[in-house]
């Protein structure tokens, strides 16, 4: 099978542009005779590419000096442990909010290594729609809010912050960074893993306001430290060298684009092309997020009834659409359109999509 139109759910499309330019020095890198995977990241040339990388992620945030940026290992998955590890010390609580399965998964985790506290949960719409964080029940003895701005496998996404009261706020935004523009200074904590918006998978992003570093306690292994990570610039251990190189390229395609507010127009409306067509669509296609809380970056949505849809999945496969299937613990239809995949691409979804209901309507 050939595809053409790539809408996984991550990995994700990443820009053409950017393909070809690591193509075309994936064996010499600036002309140096040797790609960037076979050089020390000590040299030079590595690390202008790290520290480049780092300050046009500050730019593109708009991130104070307050902050570092930090390149790990470990996926976003790791940072569920990490987080806690690092800032929820003894006579402290946690707080967590659970709207779905990446945050399920962040705040067991927490468990096993302190005291937590549920602030609040969408359980009761089946994680359809976020719930409402303008109360959240946060007490003084908190040590962090942790939340997740976009959960994919259910296509819900937070569409404002809590206002914490000075207690850190911990985000993951593994699928939705620089989607569209926040306030950084909201926040004392983002992760994501790159593998969505940033490039491929192999590197995590993790951004810590400076202030939290010297909380962190000695007993922790250096390599789970962030204070260490952040002392030595990331380069503590050997980073993910490729994976660094390739996020550099996609800063400065988003740059090129008109930044994160140029992404968040796009994002608009490839999002409200496909909406478009599940809301008009008479109940043929469902959404499956409440209106209110659906995502930019995961349309989620089922067909009219299961042997039409198993119909739509194997038309959609032969015709080159890629990673339409949902996510195995919800099912149904799930397209991804992170920052790299093209209006064109979401057109094309639409119109196949219309055309299918002419067809079997």
């Amino acid at each position: 099978m050939v595809y053409t139109y790539n809408f996984s759910a991550g990995p994700g499309a990443l820009p053409a542009e950017v393909l070809l330019e690591a193509q075309a020095e994936l064996r010499s890198f600036q002309g140096i005779g040797a790609s960037i995977m076979e050089i020390s990241h000590r040299s030079q040339a590595y690390e202008t590419v790290h520290d480049e990388a780092q300050q046009l992620l500050k730019e593109l945030m708009g991130l104070s000096s307050e902050y570092e940026v930090l390149f790990l290992h470990g996926g976003a998955s790791l940072q569920f442990s990490m987080v806690p590890l690092n800032f929820l010390s003894e006579g402290k609580v946690a707080g967590y909010v659970h709207c779905g399965m990446w945050s399920g998964k962040a705040w067991r985790e927490a468990q096993r290594i302190g005291a937590t506290r549920l602030l609040a949960s969408g359980e009761e719409t089946g994680f359809k729609q976020m719930p409402d964080l303008s109360r959240l029940p946060i007490t003084k003895d908190m040590a962090y809010v942790h939340l997740i701005s976009n959960e994919t496998v259910d296509g819900i996404q937070l569409h404002s912050f809590p206002d914490t009261g000075g207690v850190p706020l911990v985000a993951d935004m593994s699928s939705d960074m620089l989607s569209r523009p926040i306030d950084s200074s909201a926040f004392s904590f983002i992760y994501a893993g790159a593998q969505k918006n940033l490039g491929p998978a192999g590197v995590t992003i993790a951004i810590v306001r400076r202030s939290l570093l010297d909380g962190i306690p000695d007993t922790i292994p250096d390599i789970l430290n962030y204070r260490i990570h952040a002392k030595h610039r990331s380069l503590h251990n050997t980073p993910p060298v490729f994976s660094v190189y390739m996020v550099n390229l996609v800063l400065k395609w988003i740059a090129n684009q008109g930044g994160v507010q140029g992404m968040a127009e796009r994002n608009q409306q490839k999002a409200d092309l496909l909406y478009d067509v599940l809301d008009n669509s008479g109940g043929f296609y469902e959404g499956l997020a409440y209106k209110d809380s659906r995502s930019l970056m995961n349309v989620t949505f089922r067909a009219r009834d299961p042997e039409v849809e198993s119909k739509l999945l194997a038309e959609l496969e032969q015709e080159g659409f890629m990673g339409l299937k949902g996510h195995r613990d919800s099912g149904h239809l799930r397209a991804s359109i992170y920052n790299a995949v093209p209006y064109e691409h979401c057109k094309a979804l639409a119109d196949f999509l219309i055309e299918f209901q002419r067809r079997h309507g």
